[in-house]
């Protein structure tokens, strides 16, 4: 490997694979590490996206796709249930053979791509941020870069290590558990979501089917309910009592912060993207589309700094702007949202369910959706409207 690159991208999942194609599009030598031995593993990931929103972003593939989506079903504490139209297809990915992908159309644009490689510390002068540390192999290395890119996931430490609060508040943090589990009857091409302070307190549980009998059952709550019951522990109960026959797949475990986008995404010779940047959108917490949205802007503006040789935050800042202008207003609103909603008493939940059942199945839209959702808060169904356009 080198020893010196215009762009150094830390992470090979979506955001860190798309930034590192558009740094290597725009003209930049690249490297992107990644710390795990493959690219798109262990997915820790519901897995679900629309088509619009992939489809502005890259030539879709069919492998990509592990089932097409038609509606999705929203279930309240009740149990009542209801079916809304989600106003085009979605996706439920192979996230394996997705990131691989990714980062291989890094690699066709001229980055050099890592794995196993362990990035440890940054290196710094004058308090600019100058390249990496990282282990591979056993061995040492460091390699100096113009533009070092975080996008080291919900972990991430390469902002702390630049002095970027990237703390989260723990009724912030969602905190996750997922199974993939076959052998389950389900409606293949229907999205499900459980919501009830018995089955997911302050976050929700779903249901995304990938194939026939094969689905991705997980939930994530908030961070002040899994103190006193582990997520694991209630997602256990709802597979038990909806599921009993099903065979464990794969479990896994993880955190999204669901908060306000960070006011503090870059430094001088550094930028953050994806979840080390908090971009997640904070009311469902699904984070792909965003990320990628984020790399393709960081990678544009990482390139364009280095051919002019200016890599100081103020230049860099473009980024920031760019992807609030974009993405981080509707983030915002979403935040708030959030705030009202998952303060919302089982019985609001049953409630609105019931007002929703009244509009016929080809008019519930999720606009409608937020719209009786939020009848108790006017205002924030205009913020509703807004950051759903």
């Amino acid at each position: 490997m080198k020893t010196q690159y215009d762009v150094i991208v830390v992470g090979g999942g979506p955001a860190g694979s798309m930034t590192a194609r558009h740094a290597a599009e725009g003209g930049a030598s690249v490297l992107m590490l990644e710390k795990d031995r493959e690219i798109g593993i262990p997915v820790r990931c519901a897995e679900g996206i629309s088509e619009k929103a992939l489809g502005k972003l890259v030539e879709i593939r069919e492998r990509w796709i592990a089932q097409v989506i038609h509606r999705a079903r929203l279930i309240a504490p009740d149990g009542t249930a209801v079916d809304s139209n989600t106003e085009g297809a979605g996706f439920i990915l192979h996230r394996k053979l997705f990131d691989g992908d990714l980062a291989a159309m890094a690699s066709e644009a001229g980055a050099d791509v890592l794995t196993k490689a362990y990035v440890h510390g940054l290196l710094t002068e004058d308090g600019t941020v100058t390249g990496v540390r990282y282990r591979h192999m056993g061995r040492e290395y460091r390699v100096s870069a113009k533009v070092v890119v975080g996008a080291d996931g919900v972990e991430s430490r390469v902002g702390r290590w630049a002095g970027i609060d990237t703390r989260t508040n723990p009724e912030d943090m969602e905190t996750c558990a997922q199974m993939t589990l076959t052998n389950i009857s389900i409606e293949p091409d229907c999205l499900a979501f459980y919501f009830g302070r018995h089955i997911a307190p302050g976050g929700y549980l779903w249901v995304f089917p990938k194939g026939i009998k094969t689905a991705n059952v997980g939930l994530g709550i908030s961070g002040l309910y899994s103190r006193s019951k582990k997520p694991l522990a209630y997602l256990q109960d709802f597979v038990d009592n909806m599921f009993p026959k099903a065979a464990v797949l794969c479990t896994v475990a993880g955190g999204v912060p669901s908060m306000p986008p960070m006011k503090e995404i870059v430094r001088d010779g550094l930028m953050l993207v994806g979840d080390a940047a908090h971009q997640s959108n904070p009311m469902s917490g699904g984070g792909i589309a965003n990320a990628m949205i984020a790399g393709k802007i960081a990678g544009k503006v990482a390139a364009e700094a280095v051919r002019e040789g200016d890599v100081l935050s103020r230049r860099l800042s473009a980024y920031a702007k760019e992807w609030h202008k974009t993405e981080g207003k509707k983030n915002e609103r979403f935040y708030r949202i959030k705030k009202a909603v998952y303060n919302f008493t089982d019985e609001d939940l049953n409630r609105t369910a019931r007002m929703l059942i009244d509009i016929p199945e080809e008019e519930r839209t999720v606009v409608q959706v937020f719209k009786k959702a939020l009848y108790k808060h006017p205002k924030l169904v205009i913020e509703a409207v807004k950051a759903l356009r």
